[in-house]
């Protein structure tokens, strides 16, 4: 199957130091902040790939840098086999980033507060000079809301609403990828069930493709073709959600899993994450994981895995049978 998104080898450094003349009055050196680490996968046409961890794992870095709104420090990130950050053709920039779309975390902050519904949804067609005639209206209906809306301001609004509204707003652009930046953390359970479920309609009516952003692995269990885990800026494993949720290979992965909520888990104890995530400006050597991990042995501590293939997954874990 063609992939749409090839990620190689991504990297992305922040440089977080104090001004010069601090770091010069208190000797100190600079810092950097590795965000991203060698990360590489790859997004197929009409799939669902849904990036999975904690806070500071470097999800949205990643998301970021898919869209443009970041460069990467090493490695690059093609869409349609086009390297954003190196290619030199103004054209085949301009083609591909007009089928890229993101949906941010917050509904209510993507939104100008000042703006009619009508302008916000339309704006994607209207700054390229596009006919916007009743287009918003009719992008409102499909995600479940009235072409009365247009008229409002985003205030008038609710969370579910506003979200869709962003969504509307996403596909006025008729784009081929949409990256999803944590879409539903901000809503309400009962609406994030709705939100997903209108998402999942679009991306079988509209022939879409996702990058899913989430850190809770049961949204995206019924909505990812694959999962991949994040840990501090490295990608531990990836999986359908099938072998991810029945076989989990990566300890991370099996303590992230220990920790969701379960239907049936009414009364059971379970033992809360070990431990905090490293600092980022000095990550632990060899496995990132290791502080962590319960079966952490010397080579760990020493050697960085590489992800390797089994059973249909990939893992960087030493120890995975």
């Amino acid at each position: 199957m063609t992939a749409l998104v090839a990620i190689r080898n991504l990297t992305r450094i922040f440089d977080v130091s104090k001004p010069w003349l601090n770091r010069v009055l208190e000797r100190r050196p600079r810092a950097l902040l590795t965000a991203v680490s060698d990360v590489s996968f790859e997004i197929p046409e009409r799939k669902v790939y849904a990036l999975v961890g904690e806070s500071g794992s470097g999800k949205s870095t990643i998301g970021k840098m898919v869209v443009g709104l970041l460069q990467p420090t090493e490695g690059s990130v093609e869409v349609q086999g086009v390297d954003l950050s190196r290619e030199t053709d103004q054209a085949r920039i301009e083609a591909v980033r007009s089928d890229i779309q993101m949906i941010f975390q917050d509904p209510f902050a993507s939104l100008n507060p000042r703006w009619k519904v009508r302008d916000i949804v339309a704006e994607p067609v209207a700054a390229k000079g596009g006919n916007t005639h009743g287009l918003a209206e009719r992008l409102l209906e499909q995600v479940g809301l009235s072409a009365l809306d247009a008229g409002k301001f985003p205030h008038e609004f609710s969370g579910g609403q506003r979200q869709r509204i962003c969504i509307a707003r996403a596909l006025a652009s008729e784009p081929r990828l949409i990256v999803c930046d944590e879409p539903t953390s901000a809503l309400d359970v009962s609406v994030q069930a709705q939100v997903l479920n209108l998402m999942s309609d679009l991306k079988d009516e509209f022939g879409l493709t996702y990058l899913f952003i989430s850190h809770d692995l049961t949204v995206v269990q019924h909505m990812a073709d694959t999962i991949g885990v994040l840990y501090l800026g490295r990608l531990v494993e990836e999986a359908s959600p099938d072998a991810l949720f029945d076989d989990p290979k990566h300890p991370y992965s099996q303590m992230l899993l220990a920790a969701a909520p379960k239907m049936d888990g009414f009364g059971r104890e379970v033992d809360p994450p070990k431990g905090e995530i490293p600092d980022p400006i000095n990550p632990p050597s060899g496995c990132a994981f290791h502080p962590r991990c319960p079966i952490a042995v010397d080579r760990c501590r020493s050697e960085r895995p590489e992800l390797r293939a089994i059973r249909g997954t990939r893992v960087a874990c030493h120890l995975a049978q």
